[in-house]
């Protein structure tokens, strides 16, 4: 996955914009004010922050060397994920998706309800 593709990906979702609180060097992907997705768009390696269940995230980090606890994130709570070709375009898009989805899924109800009907 390009920076581009991840890019496209993270905007693709409803409601998605990108941020740069940090600086233009790095894409805060927020679904209504609430981020989803932080990474350095030009670094190499890519790597990308998600917000994962602690218990998921925990196996996902024996199973993968490629993914580490959270980068100055809650580390229980969010993974940073090298996107460099070993672990597959598949895997990653889901590990965004579930990031999104878990953020969403903490939103209040009438949020949640309006996501659902755009």
């Amino acid at each position: 996955m390009t920076p581009q593709e991840l890019r496209a990906f993270c905007l693709d979702f409803n409601a998605a914009t990108e941020e740069f609180p940090f600086g233009p060097e790095t894409s805060v992907f927020k679904v209504l004010g609430k981020l989803f997705a932080l990474t350095a768009l030009d670094a190499e390696p890519l790597k990308v922050n998600l917000k994962c269940e602690p218990e998921i995230a925990a196996r996902l980090r024996e199973e993968h060397e490629e993914i580490a606890p959270g980068w100055h994130m809650n580390k229980r709570h969010w993974n940073t994920v090298t996107v460099d070709g070993r672990l597959t375009d598949r895997v990653v898009r889901e590990l965004i998706e579930d990031s999104y989805d878990l953020v969403v899924a903490g939103l209040p109800k009438a949020e949640r309800l309006r996501l659902d009907r755009a």
